[in-house]
């Protein structure tokens, strides 16, 4: 690939964070979520719908709802990916329970893959990027240039 086949986004200092958590994780991403109140605050949060409200309710913090994620809610945040409006995923997977939307929830993986957004699935991973120094300054990153790379199959098969 050449530069022409990529483009520079930038996270901004102040991040857009979508919370997300799996039913049987909902108390842990909520504990979690008040042991990084502080730095939380900082920010701008989303979540899907029952994690959202919950966040809210019981830690204080200003989190924007969307639909519940069978609902269409992880749809939504990869859709805010896609137009550079979620800068990261903090999204506490159940890995031992079966999911009726897990389709929806592999979708917004790949989302997360193709747009090189940095995502947590458990506490650990969430810590690390919540304490890091990356949390407080701007970081530029590459990704597709999908407008060059539409371009470039239009041609390739006309």
């Amino acid at each position: 690939m050449n530069n022409i086949d990529k483009v520079t986004l930038t996270i901004p200092k102040e991040k857009n964070i979508a919370l997300i958590a799996h039913d049987g994780k909902k108390a842990d991403i909520i504990k979690w979520c008040e042991e990084h109140k502080e730095i939380l605050s900082k920010h701008k949060l989303y979540g899907t719908g029952t994690t959202a409200r919950l966040i809210t309710e019981k830690t204080g913090l200003t989190v924007k709802g969307y639909n519940s994620g069978p609902l269409g809610g992880d749809q939504q945040i990869g859709a805010r990916i896609v137009e550079g409006k979620i800068d990261f995923v903090i999204f506490f997977t159940d890995p031992l329970t079966a999911q009726p939307h897990d389709p929806d929830v592999k979708a917004l993986l790949r989302i997360v893959q193709v747009y090189d957004v940095p995502m947590a699935i458990n506490k650990s991973s969430a810590d690390f990027i919540i304490t890091s120094s990356l949390m407080n300054e701007e970081y530029n990153h590459d990704v597709i240039n999908f407008k060059e790379n539409v371009s470039k199959r239009v041609k390739e098969m006309s």
